[in-house]
């Protein structure tokens, strides 16, 4: 049995969690940023990285604490080194390489989107590889063959918005605070999702990718015709994300009869209308729905711990040195698709 300490600090999000290779979580802990910039109506970088650097590592004492662990019990170290945020990354990153060169511990710079693409299985230990994800996020909405650790294929990424960042510009929009995706969750229960005519980008194209950016602009116009109520622009705009993505998944599906299980990770996967849309998706094609707790769905360390599980036992550990990354994609062979540049 191992036990990784793992790191996280890509967003907004300042977090640490103990977990072994026996998929128990000994202790986990989250900080949220919401009070800092909720005035700004999203993320500041600057100021989320300040808040890491303050938060980081008394979090860090505090987990070991919990689990009533020494940092000399722990078997290596698990950062998030990208994508993210680079104040962020860099913060937790250091951290990690500060922990493992004093403790004398194998450092394992995790991408973050492979916490995500691997905390499934942290949740459900019969998930076997290779299955299908629909990783969807304020940064991400991507969907991917899971074949093993380390290894991935990108079979459609967004070429403009992520379905978070869509959530998050249309609470803004409708002033709804943030975060914004529980916000709009929230209000859209009291909503009509057929009051709001609103498109459904590429839904119906043999394209297999995502679009939002033409969804949340019709949102901006709607609002300020003053024409319909909050519930039902949040409403109409939440189903909206749901057709596009139950359509474009359904796709991916399609060509992808290897799949052992059709799972979703990323913090929109904690949407309860999503999360209902797929579960009846995957049904039509027989095959398993899986879903991490919604608390795993969003940033945090213990997903980044597991993933830094999944890499040692495979023997992946990393240098010193390892670089702090803005951009890293789970598939580096994937052909850039249009629109996407870095997002790809």
């Amino acid at each position: 049995m191992t036990l990784i300490l793992g790191l996280e600090s890509s967003c907004d999000e300042t977090a640490a969690a103990l977990v072994d290779s026996e998929r128990r979580i000994l202790a986990h802990r989250v900080a949220g940023q919401e009070a800092e910039h909720s005035p700004y109506g999203g993320v500041v970088p600057e100021i989320a990285a300040r808040a890491h650097v303050d938060r980081l590592a008394p979090i860090v004492e505090a987990v070991l604490a919990d689990a009533g662990v020494t940092l000399a019990e722990v078997d290596a170290i698990a950062a998030t080194a990208g994508p993210g945020l680079i104040g962020g990354v860099m913060v937790g990153l250091v951290t990690g390489k500060a922990l493992a060169h004093a403790a004398g511990k194998p450092l394992i710079a995790v991408n973050h989107l492979e916490g995500h693409a691997l905390s499934p299985r942290l949740a459900d230990a019969s998930l076997e590889f290779p299955y299908l994800l629909l990783l969807v996020s304020g940064g991400h909405c991507q969907l991917l063959l899971v074949r093993g650790v380390g290894d991935y294929r990108r079979l459609a990424t967004t070429i403009d918005d992520a379905a978070g960042e869509a959530f998050d510009k249309t609470a803004k929009l409708l002033g709804l605070g943030y975060p914004g995706g529980p916000a709009v969750e929230r209000v859209a229960k009291d909503g009509d999702p057929a009051a709001v005519p609103l498109p459904r980008p590429l839904v119906g194209s043999a394209e297999p990718h995502f679009s939002f950016a033409g969804l949340k602009s019709a949102v901006a116009r709607a609002a300020a015709s003053s024409a319909h109520s909050i519930p039902d622009l949040a409403a109409s705009f939440q189903q909206a994300v749901v057709d596009c993505l139950v359509d474009r998944s359904r796709i991916a599906l399609a060509v992808c009869p290897e799949a052992t299980a059709f799972v979703v990770a990323g913090g929109v996967a904690a949407n309860g209308a999503i999360r209902a849309a797929l579960t009846d998706l995957a049904a039509r094609f027989d095959k398993a729905f899986i879903a991490p707790p919604l608390w795993l769905c969003t940033d945090n360390g213990a997903m980044i711990a597991w993933a830094g599980a999944e890499r040692f036992a495979a023997g992946l550990t990393d240098p010193l040195d390892a670089p702090a990354r803005p951009r890293w994609p789970l598939d580096p062979a994937a052909e850039t698709v249009r629109g996407a540049g870095v997002k790809a």
